[in-house]
């Protein structure tokens, strides 16, 4: 699949700039106010009671601030944090291992905790419920169970595919919350204090460009922030203006919409071999040369967020909003299809 810049998943490069920027307490946490107004009296009242805080949940779309949360938590609790993910837990020894290297109060993130096998799910209910590892010795008939007893800890799963996680383990956490897609002015908030913290001159119409055009997502208005800051070093005198702002996300291919040539490119290719649809994913796939999980997973959502794509039992079909944001004129028949 090409790298993306406006993907909200996280890239290699992404690491050190996206902890360079992490918000490191509530009050610089910008956006998802229900959540935090919940973990707010959530982390007081454990503070209290002096315990650690029940196991959290937190699921949605990448780039939201999942890991960034699991992080200020760990902060304002005064406690450490281990990360981890689902796909690193290969083995029961390696969850054995981390689990009895924690502390009282340590949380433990797990990150795609919906890629965990079912037999490392097996291994961590008991520890989520009683605290307690159980450990098989033995094969066979002389096979016997230990368990050892582990300190109160909390687990902070993160995913992207709530629906992919077990009952069993979803029903094992206290609290799920979800985090949804930011505002404008929200955006607008994180891009004036990420350019604080990188010593960036960005003037307000500008900010107000990149963040149209940021798919809503924290994630990817840093980094189109820090492409735009490139290109202003380099073509301009290092201030963003709105004008070099437009520039630098033009010469990228960004639209005015978040929209880049891989986005447009399915619209058109619905449009132009598909006469709009509607149409079936594997043709769709096979049509873009993108595999269907990828289509389904990555781009669309987006697209359907915005209205320019609808999924019918009949297949996908460009809407009215779609053909307006291609520049194509609407064709008549459109609304039969919608029916």
């Amino acid at each position: 699949m090409t790298e993306r810049l406006i993907s909200a998943t996280e890239k290699s490069d992404d690491k050190i700039f996206d902890a360079t920027l992490r918000p490191q307490n509530l009050a610089e946490f910008f956006g998802q106010q229900k959540i935090k107004d919940n973990l707010e009296i959530f982390m007081a009242a454990a503070r209290k009671r002096s315990e650690p805080i029940e196991h959290v949940l937190l699921y949605g779309p990448p780039g939201l601030g999942k890991t960034t949360l699991a992080h200020i938590i760990a902060k304002e609790m005064k406690v450490n944090i281990r990360v981890t993910s689902g796909p690193a837990i290969e083995r029961a020894g390696d969850l054995a291992a981390i689990l009895t290297n924690l502390e009282q109060g340590d949380i433990l993130f797990i990150d795609e905790i919906h890629r965990l096998n079912k037999i490392i799910e097996e291994v961590l209910y008991p520890a989520m419920e009683d605290y307690a590892l159980d450990i098989v010795i033995g094969k066979g008939p002389s096979a016997r169970t230990l368990r050892l007893d582990l300190p109160k800890f909390t687990i902070i799963g993160a995913t992207t595919r709530y629906n992919l996680l077990s009952s069993p383990l979803r029903d094992r956490f206290g609290v799920t919350w979800r985090l949804d897609y930011y505002n404008f002015p929200e955006i607008d908030q994180i891009l004036h204090r990420s350019a604080k913290i990188l010593a960036i001159d960005l003037i307000k119409e500008a900010s107000r460009l990149i963040a149209g055009r940021s798919r809503l997502t924290p994630r990817v208005a840093n980094r189109l922030l820090k492409r735009v800051r490139d290109y202003v070093q380099v073509k301009g005198n290092g201030k963003i203006t709105e004008q070099s702002a437009k520039e630098a996300l033009d010469l990228m291919d960004v639209d005015h919409q978040g929209l880049d040539y891989l986005d447009r490119r399915i619209l058109e290719t619905i449009v132009g071999k598909f006469k709009g649809g509607p149409v079936g994913l594997n043709s769709v796939a096979a049509a873009v040369q993108e595999e269907q999980d990828t289509i389904e997973e990555i781009y669309e959502p987006y697209l359907m967020q915005l209205g320019f794509l609808m999924r019918t039992p009949r297949g996908r079909i460009v809407t009215e909003l779609g053909y307006k944001h291609l520049g194509l004129d609407v064709p008549g028949e459109l609304q039969n299809k919608l029916i």
